[in-house]
């Protein structure tokens, strides 16, 4: 999905003939897909503005959390559930703060389009239960 500065979804063809630049920004469209933003160039928009406010949510929101699961990690009566609703919380905050690094990222100057595109996607890394 691919949104203007006023927010109107636009169709991706339309998009790629502009040569505005596509901002990632870090929530995921209905289907899951991943949601750009075409900023033509214009960073204080307020879909940007918006953008920024999320991110900014994101990142304070997993500081949060970090500090609330290194407490849980730290008690000793905490338990399996406790544990496994902690580690969930965290993992899902990272998930936010690596979209918003990929995202950053990109408009960092220079290294615009430094990640081959047709790449496919690495599958999350798994652990056995036993690693735990």
């Amino acid at each position: 999905m691919i949104y203007d500065n006023a927010g109107t979804l636009q169709e991706e063809q339309e998009v790629s003939i502009r040569t505005g630049q596509l901002r990632l920004l870090t929530w995921h469209g209905p289907n899951g897909n991943r949601c750009y933003l075409s900023t033509d160039n214009e960073a204080n928009s307020t879909v940007a503005r918006l953008a920024d406010d999320i991110e900014k949510a994101q990142t304070d929101t997993a500081e949060k959390l970090l500090e609330a699961a290194k407490e849980v990690l730290n008690d000793p009566r905490a338990d399996a559930r406790a544990l496994r609703f902690a580690l969930n919380r965290v993992s899902e905050a990272l998930a936010d703060v690596l979209l918003v690094a990929e995202s950053r990222g990109e408009r960092l100057p220079g290294l615009r389009g430094c990640k081959e595109r047709d790449e496919p996607e690495e599958k999350d890394p798994t652990l056995p239960v036993e690693s735990f």
